[in-house]
């Protein structure tokens, strides 16, 4: 081959050669990637049907002070739909008959397991309890620390015939020139900006139990005359409730494990130059009235009166007011099982989400002691009627509509 030609052919080649690298190292297109599908989202039931062996302990103790309770909701129940037939049928009961108590509740009722929004079953349970302070009708040197009843100037705003999607949540405020403004914070009413001169129902000795009184919601004022009056929520500023234990928490005043009611009051009283500004920290505030003489123990947000270590405070969105609730914990600082058949009787500032109870201890220092103490992880089951006993029971019905109140911790 002449060397013209050779040298031509070589070139081919190379070009080729060439040709075919450069196709190589050239990114073809890629089809576009598919679409990012998010799990399909499961529903969590908030109150799913069980078998009576999914609760613990079951029936638990004291189940004589449990059907009392239970009576005691019937008064408010007995008109609602589902709950008149087995209202009438408890107090026909034996109390001192277990067997027949235990009866009566497995064939009328359906546990059903309370269901956080994730799924979890597990949420916190705490404590409250009735308060004694010392106090006076009038205003004293000593007494100078007082309890008000509602404001004349506060407005309860109800717009759930316009947006009925607010359900029963009512707004506080005040009216400011052509507008209408969120009622005062604890710090400005402590200051003395409101309407509350001459609203005066009471005054204690210690502004530090007040403020306990205000979280509990009911209390015993006991005066030097000997007489004793009861005391109890009747309204509220508007504004949310904030733990300044959760504060004192964040700022390293105290460790989770001494977090208790009694430390916190400890600590406000060890550092009087930062009581105020702590205390004022959570900008809710109660208004009292003072019960009749003969009331033994304080009302919750069913209207019935309270049973101590029965009734619980919960959320009213979740577990309808008046059920039969078993619950699942502990004794505050102590591993021992507690089991029992409680009634939700009331509601509470703090008591917000679905697995959220706070459990009534009763009255005085010794309730005070448990309560204070009362922080631990349990379980829920509301017990709803049988649908072949009772009608169907629809949610408008057992929601029974919900007091404002910030009973509870």
């Amino acid at each position: 081959m002449p060397l013209n030609r050779s040298l031509l052919y070589c070139r081919q080649l190379l070009l080729v050669a060439l040709l075919f690298t450069t196709a190589a190292c050239t990114p073809h297109p890629q089809p576009p990637l598919p679409p990012i599908v998010p799990p399909p989202v499961t529903e969590v039931q908030k109150l799913q049907a069980v078998d009576w062996s999914a609760l613990p302990g079951w029936p638990g103790s004291h189940l004589d002070a449990s059907v009392d309770a239970f009576v005691q909701s019937c008064r408010v129940l007995r008109n609602r739909t589902g709950w008149g037939q087995v209202c009438a049928e408890i107090e026909l009961l034996d109390k001192t008959d277990t067997a027949a108590i235990i009866n009566f509740f497995e064939t009328r009722f359906i546990p059903h397991q309370v269901n956080n929004p994730d799924g979890s079953t597990t949420g916190l349970i705490t404590g409250y309890y009735v308060p004694d302070l010392r106090g006076s009708r009038v205003r004293t040197e000593r007494y100078r620390y007082p309890l008000y009843a509602p404001p004349d100037d506060m407005l309860v705003i109800d717009m759930s015939s316009v947006y009925p999607e607010l359900g029963t949540y009512r707004l506080r405020g005040r009216v400011e020139g052509r507008r209408v403004v969120p009622y005062y914070a604890r710090g400005e009413l402590e200051q003395g900006v409101s309407g509350l001169q001459g609203r005066e129902l009471l005054w204690v000795d210690d502004p530090v139990e007040l403020f306990f009184l205000h979280i509990q919601g009911s209390g015993r004022i006991h005066c030097e005359n000997g007489e004793r009056i009861m005391v109890n929520y009747a309204d509220q500023n508007g504004h949310p409730f904030r733990s300044i234990g959760k504060l004192l928490l964040e700022r390293g005043e105290m460790t989770r494990s001494q977090m208790s009611m009694q430390n916190i009051r400890a600590w406000v009283k060890e550092h009087p130059d930062q009581a105020d500004s702590l205390l004022d920290e959570n900008p809710s505030y109660v208004f009292f009235r003072e019960l009749p003489a003969e009331v033994q123990s304080p009302p919750g947000a069913l209207g019935v009166p309270l049973t101590p270590e029965v009734s619980i405070a919960v959320d009213p969105r979740t577990i309808p007011l008046g059920a039969p609730v078993f619950l699942a914990t502990t004794w505050p600082l102590n591993p021992k099982p507690l089991e029992q058949l409680m009634v939700a009787q009331d509601t509470g500032g703090a008591i917000k989400g679905a697995v959220r109870a706070d459990f009534f201890w009763g009255m005085g220092h010794e309730a005070g002691a448990l309560a204070g103490r009362m922080k631990q992880d349990g379980r829920l089951w509301v017990l709803l009627p049988r649908p072949e006993v009772n009608p169907p029971v629809k949610d408008t019905d057992i929601a029974i509509k919900k007091p404002d109140t910030t009973t509870g911790s």
